[in-house]
């Protein structure tokens, strides 16, 4: 698992290959990850956006922005969390993600948090990228 906290938020994240939806054989590899969101501090604070950066194992860039997550933009009370499952292909057997995630206080305030960086590691991977 790989955490990281900013602003009180802290971000946990687990990924998963997915054997049974990647095709080696066609450079095609998946991944699950599962991502929890804390707020350790004493604000409200609402999810607006996310920004990801997904880098594949021959150093391609795919940049992911969009509007909350899932289709949600939950809204986190001090000391709630809010979990969530999404995935990513990949045409490499191993890779990369970080990223960020656009919140908001009720003051109006708006601040970035950080997604850590974490691996994509397949078993059909000849060398590790990180």
């Amino acid at each position: 698992m790989y955490s990281a906290t900013t602003h009180s938020i802290r971000v946990t994240v687990n990924p998963i290959y997915l054997e049974d939806q990647s095709d080696p054989e066609e450079d095609h590899y998946v991944w699950a990850y599962q991502v929890e969101i804390e707020n350790l501090g004493a604000d409200v604070v609402q999810l607006l956006s996310r920004h990801w950066q997904i880098t594949d194992s021959n150093g391609r860039v795919q940049e992911v922005r969009g509007v909350g997550v899932v289709g949600e933009q939950p809204v986190l009370n001090p000391g709630e969390s809010f979990n969530y499952t999404s995935g990513t292909p990949l045409p490499t057997p191993s890779g990369i993600m970080h990223g960020s995630y656009g919140m908001e206080r009720p003051t109006g305030e708006r601040f970035e948090i950080e997604i850590p960086a974490f691996s994509l590691d397949s078993p059909h991977q000849s060398k590790r990228l990180n």
